[in-house]
């Protein structure tokens, strides 16, 4: 296991905010906890000078092109890219530097799998290179993914059955737990769980993580099989629950 580090950019600069208050409308529904004056790149090649490979930039929206192409050119092949990811244009993201593009949206329509466009991503960047987002909310029993910036309801739920089919078309999983997401207040230890028994391929869980503690019940409940990533929390962020320090150590131990 290992800690992976973020860049979640909004309207171009380097934000943390809370997942379930992300919309298409009015800014006055959103909570930013941590905007900062850095741009992404700065990140990037900290978490390059410190070898924290596999991480994430994630483009919340639009206006965010450049930040993140700042943020690949400063730790190439160190990152991977989501955020309005297509067939189109995945190839483009990896040419600017990106290890594997990340992609929710572009494989959903009407709250249905449609294995056509996965399909056409693998032909576009290849199986290995390719992330997919399942990004979930509990509803009932259930945690159900969910696109467009986390708030449409697809129908299709996080399952055994579920992960080893879209495992046959992608190299990695990033889930974020959505309800618990830059609220510093826990893990989703049902998801963490069952994702550290189910998955079958590397994934990275993301939401909730408070301190230094929390990552370790990620390591405990996920069998040592998940990654998981910090955001509001960390002391870059404006946290003060784990210090970038502390991670860096953790991945150190780990022997990552």
């Amino acid at each position: 296991m290992k800690f992976r580090p973020c860049i979640d950019l909004h309207q171009g600069r380097v934000k943390q905010i809370v997942g379930s208050s992300l919309s298409d409308g009015e800014q006055g529904s959103l909570t930013t906890n941590f905007a900062s004056d850095r741009p992404a790149a700065h990140y990037a090649a900290m978490y390059q000078h410190d070898g924290l490979s596999g991480g994430h930039v994630i483009m919340l929206g639009p206006g965010n092109e450049a930040a993140a192409t700042g943020a690949l050119q400063a730790f190439p092949g160190g990152l991977q890219v989501g955020g309005g990811i297509t067939a189109d244009n995945a190839g483009h993201w990896l040419d600017l530097g990106a290890s594997a593009v990340i992609v929710t949206s572009a494989v959903f329509r009407d709250g249905m799998v449609h294995e056509d466009r996965l399909k056409e991503l693998i032909r576009a960047v290849g199986r290995e290179r390719l992330v997919l987002d399942l990004s979930c909310r509990k509803r009932g029993n259930a945690y159900y993914i969910v696109t467009d910036r986390w708030q449409k309801f697809t129908q299709v739920t996080i399952s055994e059955d579920s992960l080893a089919y879209f495992a046959k078309h992608c190299g990695e999983f990033l889930i974020h737990a959505v309800d618990v997401e830059g609220k510093c207040a826990g893990i989703e230890e049902e998801l963490t769980e069952m994702l550290g028994r189910l998955s079958p391929i590397p994934t990275t869980y993301a939401g909730g993580v408070k301190n230094l503690a929390d990552l370790y019940r990620v390591k405990e409940l996920g069998q040592n099989r998940l990654d998981a990533t910090i955001g509001s929390a960390l002391d870059i962020f404006g946290g003060a629950g784990v210090t970038y320090a502390e991670a860096v150590a953790f991945n150190r131990q780990e022997g990552c």
